[in-house]
């Protein structure tokens, strides 16, 4: 049975003594589609002014909006058709899945075939969109992480058989995507991936090796590139005039932006550091823009929706766990994990509590490949949220 097709039935055609329980939960719909609208707003007001100079002058004051609206009517239909498919089914898709977005990294760096921006080649020309495989990536990691700790449960507590395989997994994924390079997608792949492992229960000392060897490797790579060194350095002193004016600039000109905002901000689109002060305000730094504009309480209220899906994740995948559908609790919990890393990297960044690293804020941000593959995401916890409801009505999913 179709999870929005029972939606309709359910809530409003309830027999006399049986649960008035819906069966999808509309909270959270609600502060998803409030996310995605606020996005599409805060899209249009960061980046209206941008035609205005010379870089974009050729795309008109609407072109973004445009694009993010379209992507986010892409994403709302690969919700529907994700949420109408079976957990079981995504369980035996798991690892043809995972293999296809490995495969896809690979191809990524065949020269002529991905494309190049910036010196990073992260992207796969469609024709008029762009697709980014490190998005695909992530839920295809969620999928396996969740199938991986299901199928290995009984060696959860030995390094050959339940420690070194997603190692091994985790190893590949990180050096294609350090090949691009994209740092910021493998964190959060390995916080999915790892996250998900320890709700898992995983050895605690092999998992401790798994993080300790994670993190030294990070260090290592951000001490082996001049350029991500130099990041590092700058963010703990970006009023430095040398690093204002070089490598924090960006930063300096966020915390510009969220100082002018105040408590209740300058006013929406009253922004002046989106006016080609502040580069890629539209993206990566979008919570800059809204702190500026809808200043403290603004932001208040963008990491109050973002805690309270991350919490609805939570408890969905608590839910389907107590149920023993261990699957369907492990992508849950790792849609949250997901969502919960990248959020507050990416408000952490904006505020100059973390080194400036390019990732965006999901289900707000400006982007083609990452807005979709969030609504997918969504939708698979919808999809557990759907069948934990059903479960609870005897009816099997």
């Amino acid at each position: 049975m179709s999870l929005f097709a029972d939606l309709t039935s359910s809530v409003n055609a309830v027999r006399p003594g049986r649960t008035t329980m819906p069966s999808i939960d509309v909270p959270m719909l609600v502060a998803a589609t409030a996310l995605m609208l606020f996005g599409l707003l805060m899209v249009y007001s960061a980046s209206i002014a941008l035609a205005d100079g010379p870089r974009y002058e050729s795309y008109g004051r609407y072109y973004f909006v445009i694009r993010h609206g379209l992507f986010a009517l892409m994403g709302v239909l690969a919700a529907l058709f994700a949420a109408s498919i079976p957990m079981k089914v995504w369980r035996k898709f798991a690892i043809p899945l995972f293999l296809f977005a490995l495969l896809l990294l690979v191809v990524v760096l065949i020269p002529g075939v991905g494309r190049e921006v910036n010196g990073a080649r992260r992207w796969l020309s469609l024709g008029l969109i762009n697709f980014q495989p490190s998005e695909l990536m992530k839920v295809a990691v969620l999928l396996y992480a969740a199938d991986y700790t299901v199928r290995k449960q009984e060696y959860m507590q030995s390094f050959m058989r339940g420690f070194l395989p997603m190692a091994f997994a985790l190893a590949l994924v990180g050096i294609v995507l350090l090949l691009e390079p994209d740092l910021g997608a493998f964190m959060v792949i390995v916080a999915i991936a790892v996250g998900i492992l320890f709700i898992g229960g995983i050895n605690g000392k092999l998992f401790s090796i798994l993080l300790s060897i994670l993190v030294g490797s990070f260090l290592l790579l951000i001490w082996l590139s001049p350029w991500r060194r130099e990041r590092l350095f700058v963010y703990l002193d970006p009023w430095n005039p040398e690093n204002a004016y070089g490598s924090a600039y960006q930063l300096s000109h966020s915390l510009i932006a969220l100082g002018r905002g105040e408590w209740f901000g300058v006013g929406l689109g009253a922004s002046v550091e989106k006016l080609h002060y502040l580069p890629e305000a539209h993206t990566d730094f979008i919570v800059a823009v809204i702190g500026e504009e809808l200043g403290f309480v603004g932001v208040a209220c963008l990491i109050g929706l973002f805690v309270f899906l991350i919490w609805r994740g939570f408890e969905i995948g608590r839910q389907a766990i107590a149920m023993e559908r261990i699957f369907n609790g492990l992508v849950a919990q790792g849609v949250a994990l997901w969502f919960g890393v990248q959020s507050f990297i990416n408000i952490g960044v904006c505020m100059g509590l973390l080194p400036t690293k390019g990732l965006t804020l999901p289900m707000v941000s400006y982007g083609g490949s990452g807005i979709v593959m969030n609504c997918v995401a969504m939708a698979l916890l919808f999809r557990v949220d759907y069948e934990n409801r059903n479960m609870m009505r005897g009816k099997r999913t």
